[in-house]
């Protein structure tokens, strides 16, 4: 008989990051800012890095300056590939 191969596939759990919101003009999208801290190689000082996603908001219930946790989806769009888990922090803005 020939031996079945058996493929194992990982299953890993979606990536989560917390940001803030820095745009939400699009009607249920928001922009992200996701800062991270990088040590120089040389000099070895942790330089300020920042990179900003596209997140889904089917409510569009996220403001300007919101604190945020998004996670890793499959491509929504063109560039929208995270979707929001959670508003962990309102901003002072919007609160007023």
């Amino acid at each position: 008989m020939a031996e079945v191969a058996q493929t194992s596939k990982k299953v890993t759990k979606p990536r989560t990051l917390t940001g803030v919101v820095k745009s939400n003009k699009m009607q249920g999208s928001v922009v992200v800012a996701v800062e991270r801290l990088e040590k120089h190689p040389l000099y070895r000082k942790y330089i300020k890095r920042t990179t900003k996603v596209h997140a889904d908001d089917p409510k569009n219930e996220c403001q300007q300056g919101d604190i945020v946790v998004v996670q890793e989806c499959k491509p929504i769009s063109k560039t929208k590939s995270w979707r929001l888990v959670e508003i962990k922090e309102k901003s002072q803005e919007a609160a007023s």
